[in-house]
């Protein structure tokens, strides 16, 4: 087979492309990126179930704790009065017998490693228990880490903060606090962090693989966290800065993914919670660290349109409200201390601005005439409510790249009728928006049978493609905590797809996988770009995939052709270097001859991936689907092995 290579209708890259799309989905963030180990650490855990538009949120401030010992005479109550703070106003009393206590269930049990050092804190109430307690690790009865403190009996809260090193390493270990003598406390605001955190707040092994990937940009808060299975249930960025204990505990929206009558309409997850210990400071240090542009997502005043008919409409008084709140997220991220939330910025320790320039406008909304409770269909005035917010926006904010939405279908007339409706916009407002997200969940065949999409497309669209992966039939993607869903033959029908957004890179100037984590046993959806416990992290094939794409295309993209069935061919160039992407769909090994209309060099490099279309990364062969390097024997050919994706990189 032959592949012609040509400067012909040369396209400037601008900007990379591959981005990072992270939502608190899959305890993704909370139990995830979010080093803390310690699970509901205020005792403000709510237990949610329900569906559609009736959801019941329980207190349940004691999940997740127990007494320790087993079968200790143990009381544990969850009080109100009095807390530490009102934005959390749920504490622990704890009544118990000499070396007894309580133990947090820490998802599944705290891993240490040895040597390692853990910032632990509490906080400590008592009125009249003057003893010792002790907080630390244990496993079998043998401690770990751990630390003895004196209570005061004085009726104040005092903190109580050391650093404690691992002897050992540990798994599904125990974290417990202990009386050294019978008596009460009250208890509150526990942490335990591994100083080894990034910025004292993320996990390390996390976020490693997010930097290796040098992602353009990251989207962040979600997702449909963003919009909330009710409006009061939404993300409100504000209630994430200062303090972590004066967070408002906020309960996870996918804490009621795939609730029905089989499961009486509670799922697995119903304590899913967000302490926003990761918030939105925390998340912009992130971009600085990850060296991408940040990406924040804002509420238009629609509820999930998958689990609500809830919307604030267009022309009520309250839109000011999520209005207003973008404005001052942008005033948050670039305002000078001289302003109200640039000051706010300022004292949390940032007083350069982020230089903020990308803001989501809505999640996956689509004009829609829900059913109301009332029996009655109004319209939620999706398009109307947009342009307000873009109008102003744009008022005061004329340079911000608006990142806009055609729902969370392809090729469906809600699709089509958003894409009638942006383009209308654009004709008029070439700065409407800057792209539009379109999301996909799509079979390998799909993928491979839509390469050439955006070939077709009008050349005044940009497209950010926010959500999408190939689900593959029997593969366990509609499964909960299934790795095997992120399989080889999925990774590469992506590959193949994401020819098409790299040739096309005036339509396509964004991209991003969904969802970016997913912890084993604690899954709402698979597949995942990354697995991982609380020991392990296992990127998938489709990690790897990602991160070639990321890492080797130039500033400009070149015409490539193939003659073959099966082979789907892009090309890129950067100061003397030809990057040209091949994928082999077909089960027949090919020999290419790549030519072109100019010279673009040697073969001087070869980045392959190849595996059986079952395989996968699992946390027991984390690498068994990874690239590897194979030394070029032809100066402009090579052999493509079956089902392989394959990096050529040609040097002048």
């Amino acid at each position: 087979m032959k592949i012609q290579l040509s400067q012909e209708g040369k396209l400037p890259l601008h900007t990379r492309t591959v981005g990072l799309f992270l939502e608190d989905l899959n305890y993704c963030v909370d139990g995830g990126l979010y080093a803390e180990m310690l699970e509901n650490r205020n005792f403000e855990a709510k237990d949610v179930h329900g569906e559609w538009d009736r959801y019941i949120v329980d207190e349940d401030g004691s999940y997740g704790w127990t007494s320790y010992p087993e079968g200790a005479a143990t009381e544990i109550k969850i009080k109100s009065d009095r807390p530490l703070f009102p934005e959390n106003p749920h504490y622990l009393r704890l009544k118990a017998p000499a070396g007894a206590g309580v133990r947090n269930k820490a998802y599944d049990g705290i891993y240490l490693t040895k040597g390692m050092k853990y910032n632990v804190s509490l906080w400590v109430r008592s009125y009249d228990y003057k003893g010792k307690a002790t907080v630390g690790v244990y496993q079998k009865g043998a401690a770990l880490l751990e630390k003895k403190i004196k209570i005061k009996a004085d009726g104040r809260w005092r903190r109580y903060a050391f650093r404690l090193k691992a002897k050992t390493d540990a798994e599904k270990a125990d974290f417990c606090f202990l009386l050294a003598s019978g008596g009460t406390v009250h208890l509150d605001a526990f942490s335990m962090i591994p100083e080894n955190a990034i910025k004292g707040v993320f996990r390390r092994d996390l976020v490693e693989p997010m930097k290796e990937l040098k992602p353009a940009f990251l989207r962040f808060p979600g997702g449909c966290v963003v919009e909330g299975n009710s409006l009061a249930n939404r993300y409100l960025w504000k209630n994430t800065l200062g303090p972590v204990e004066r967070r408002k505990h906020n309960w996870n929206r996918w804490a009621v993914h795939a609730t029905d009558e089989h499961n009486n309409f509670r799922s697995d997850f119903s304590h899913y919670g967000q302490t926003l210990g990761v918030g939105f400071y925390e998340y912009f240090l992130l971009c600085e660290y990850l060296g991408c542009k940040p990406l924040p997502v804002v509420s238009v005043g629609i509820a999930c349109q998958y689990m609500s008919t809830e919307f604030v409409p267009a022309d009520s008084p309250e839109l000011e409200t999520y209005i207003q709140e973008a404005l001052d997220l942008i005033e948050f991220a670039n305002g000078g201390e001289d302003t109200e939330w640039g000051r706010v910025r300022a004292e949390l320790g940032h007083p350069e601005p982020f230089n903020l320039e990308l803001l989501g406008v809505g999640n996956e909304q689509w004009e829609a005439s829900p059913k109301q409770k009332d029996g009655v269909e109004r319209p939620n005035e999706f398009y109307k409510r947009f342009e307000i917010f873009e109008k102003r926006l744009h008022e005061k904010y004329p340079a911000l790249k608006i990142v806009g939405t055609v729902g969370p279908t392809f090729e469906t007339p809600s699709y089509e009728s958003a894409w009638a409706w942006t383009d209308k916009n654009l004709e008029t407002n070439p700065d409407f928006i800057y792209c539009a997200d379109e999301h996909f969940y799509v079979s390998p065949e799909w993928l491979y049978g839509h390469a050439d999409v955006y070939d077709k497309y009008p050349r005044s669209r940009r497209v950010y493609a926010g959500e999408y992966a190939a689900h593959v039939p029997g593969s366990g993607c509609a499964l909960f905590n299934a790795p095997q869903a992120n399989c080889w033959e999925g990774a590469l029908a992506e590959a193949a797809f994401m020819t098409g957004m790299e040739r096309n890179a005036d339509v396509v100037v964004m991209s991003s996988y969904a969802p970016l984590f997913g912890r084993l046993g604690y899954t709402q959806w698979s597949p995942a770009l990354i697995w991982f416990d609380g020991k392990t992290v296992c990127p998938s094939a489709n990690y790897y995939v990602q991160l070639l794409y990321s890492l080797y295309t130039g500033n400009a993209v070149l015409s490539a052709q193939a003659d073959a069935e099966n082979v789907y061919v892009t090309a890129s160039e950067r100061e003397g270097l030809t990057y040209l992407k091949i994928v082999n769909a077909g089960e027949t090994e090919l020999e290419a001859e790549i030519g072109g209309d100019y010279d673009f060099g040697q073969l001087t490099r070869i980045i392959r991936m190849q595996a059986e279309p079952a395989d996968y990364n699992t946390a027991e062969d984390p690498k068994k689907v990874q690239p590897y390097e194979e030394a070029p024997v032809a100066a402009r050919s090579c052999t493509l092995p079956p089902m392989s994706f394959s990096v050529l990189v040609f040097r002048k």
